[in-house]
C-alpha cells in the first residue's frame, strides 16, 4: 500500500454511516439488556461532556426515556457549566434525573487532604482558596516526557514545577476518589431500580487507558467504545443534541483549573490523535503520519511509541480480578427477559439472590 493509499484509507476510517450506527447501537443494547445482563433499563452520570451525552441519547433511544435515570455528580472544583449542559440534555431527553454533590464525601474520605499535602509539597504556600492541575511536558519530538504541576493564587499568579514520582501518584490517587464516589452512586441507582450501569469510554480513551480502574472504567455496557472521538461528535450533530455539547472542548473536568485531555495524558489533540491511532492499527508508517498531520517524522515516531507504550503500561486497569484457584461455575439457569414493552414486573429470583448474597458477605 503506498503512502497516499495508507492516508487516504486512514481518514476514511473514521468516517461512520451515523444513523444507521445508532440503530445498531441501540439495537444491541436492547439486546445486552435483554439477553445477557437482565436489567429493565439504564443509569448513567451526565458530566455534560459530549461522551456522557451521546450514551445518554443512545440510551433513550435503546430503551425510550422512561428507562433511563440520570445522575449529576458535581463537586468543589466541578465546572458549573457541565452541570448546566447536563441539566440542558436530562431535560431534553425526558429521562428523570437527579443532582447529587458529592463534595462532602469526598472531603469525609479525605480526597482534598491528601491532594492538598502533596502539593503542599511541592508550593509549601498553596491555600484553600489557590487552583491546580496536572499537565505533561516534554514528549513529542523530545525523547521523554514527565509531569508538571500548575498553581493559581487567588491574585491569578501561575506558577509551574515538575512533579516528583510520589506526589505525582498521591495527587492522582486522591483525584481518582472523585471517580470511584460517582461510580459508587451510579450502582446505587442501578440497585434500587434493576437497571444497569453505561460506561461511556470513546476508543480513544478505552485503549489508551485514560479511565480510572473501578471508578468511570466500571460499567456493565459501554456503547462507544468502539467509536473515536470524532466519531461521537458525529453521532451528537446527527442527534441533534445541544450545539453548547456539540461544540463543547473535550476536559477532564477534574482539577480546579481547566484542563484539557492533551495537556495531561494524550501526546495530541483529540482530532489528531483518532488519526494517529486510526492510521497506526491500518498498519501506517510514521512518515505517512507525519504527513498526514503535518508534523516532524520524529515527532511521528514518538507518538506511535506513546501509543504503543500507554496500551502495554494501561493493561493492568482492563484486567479482571486474578484467581489463584479456578472454582467450579454452576451454569446459570435461563431468565425471564426484562425489557420489553414497558412491563414493570422484577424478576425475584435474581434480585433475591443478590440480596441473600450480600447478607451472607
Amino acid at each position: 500500500m503506498s503512502p497516499q493509499e495508507q492516508s487516504t484509507h486512514a481518514a476514511e476510517l473514521l468516517v461512520i454511516d451515523c444513523e444507521a450506527e445508532v440503530e445498531r447501537i441501540a439495537h444491541q443494547l436492547r439486546n445486552i439488556l435483554r439477553e445477557d445482563l437482565h436489567r429493565r433499563g439504564l443509569v448513567i452520570a451526565m458530566s455534560g461532556g459530549i461522551d456522557s451525552s451521546v450514551c445518554a441519547a443512545l440510551a433513550v433511544r435503546a430503551v425510550g426515556a422512561d428507562r433511563v435515570f440520570g445522575v449529576m455528580l458535581p463537586e468543589r472544583d466541578s465546572n458549573a457549566e457541565s452541570e448546566l449542559r447536563a441539566t440542558e440534555l436530562a431535560q431534553m431527553l425526558g429521562i428523570d434525573y437527579e443532582v447529587q454533590d458529592i463534595a462532602a464525601s469526598l472531603d469525609a474520605i479525605g480526597c482534598y487532604r491528601w491532594r492538598d499535602s502533596a502539593i503542599r509539597k511541592v508550593f509549601p504556600h498553596y491555600g484553600d482558596d489557590w487552583k491546580s492541575k496536572i499537565v505533561i511536558r516534554g514528549g513529542g519530538a523530545h525523547r521523554f516526557s514527565y509531569f508538571a504541576l500548575v498553581v493559581c493564587d487567588p491574585q491569578g499568579h501561575m506558577d509551574e514545577r515538575r512533579l516528583d514520582a510520589k506526589e505525582y501518584l498521591q495527587i492522582v490517587a486522591a483525584t481518582n476518589y472523585k471517580q470511584r464516589i460517582r461510580k459508587t452512586i451510579e450502582y446505587f441507582h442501578a440497585d434500587r431500580l434493576n437497571y444497569a450501569v453505561v460506561g461511556t469510554p470513546n476508543r480513544l480513551e478505552y485503549d489508551q487507558g485514560f479511565f480510572v480502574k473501578n471508578g468511570d472504567g466500571s460499567a456493565d455496557v459501554k456503547p462507544i467504545a468502539h467509536l473515536y472521538k470524532t466519531q461521537v461528535y458525529a453521532l451528537a450533530r446527527h442527534m441533534n443534541l445541544p450545539e453548547s455539547i456539540c461544540n463543547a472542548e473535550p476536559t477532564t473536568d477534574t482539577y480546579s483549573l481547566s484542563q484539557g485531555q492533551d495537556e495531561f495524558y494524550f501526546s495530541l489533540p483529540y482530532r489528531q490523535m483518532d488519526v494517529a491511532i486510526a492510521m497506526l492499527n491500518s498498519g501506517a508508517s510514521a512518515e505517512v503520519l507525519a504527513e498526514e498531520l503535518g508534523i516532524p517524522v520524529e515527532q511521528a515516531r514518538q507518538v506511535f511509541a506513546d501509543i504503543r507504550r500507554k496500551r502495554q503500561t494501561t493493561a493492568y486497569l482492563h484486567r479482571r480480578p486474578v484467581l489463584v484457584g479456578s472454582p467450579e461455575v454452576t451454569p446459570v439457569a435461563s431468565v425471564v427477559p426484562l425489557v420489553a414493552s414497558g412491563e414493570e414486573a422484577v424478576e425475584e429470583g435474581s434480585v433475591l439472590a443478590g440480596s441473600i448474597a450480600a447478607s451472607t458477605n
